[in-house]
């Protein structure tokens, strides 16, 4: 079994992302949701989560609503609402790097990218 976690930046400030939303799926199932705290991170996620089984999930980060709550103007709709990002778990060491993943969000209203952290 492997464990979860991740840390959002927001790419205009330079800064970590507090306040964004984030939820995590599988298949249709909402397994979590939590908001960032002062340093982008959501450790209740990891908390919460403990050991994950290997499979496919879905981690989504309401971008939009956080980059408003930062007095950004955004177009209606926004270009970036919801962002998701899908990803599979390998069973723990099966991929060389063993039982944890962090997938990291780094965001600006207008584009956004991620990467297997450590």
């Amino acid at each position: 079994m492997s464990t979860l976690s991740t840390h959002v930046l927001d790419l205009v400030s330079g800064k970590p992302a507090a306040g964004m939303g984030i939820s995590l799926w599988a298949g249709q199932d909402c397994l979590f949701r939590g908001v960032t705290n002062a340093d982008g991170r959501c450790p209740e996620l990891g908390e919460q989560m403990g050991e994950m089984q290997p499979g496919a999930y879905r981690l989504e980060f309401a971008v939009a609503d956080y980059f408003r709550a930062q007095g950004t103007t955004l177009s209606e709709p926004p270009f970036l609402d919801v962002v998701p990002i899908a990803f599979g778990m390998a069973a723990a060491g099966a991929d060389g790097r063993g039982g944890h993943y962090h997938v990291p969000l780094l965001a600006s209203p207008f584009g956004f990218s991620t990467y297997r952290g450590s």
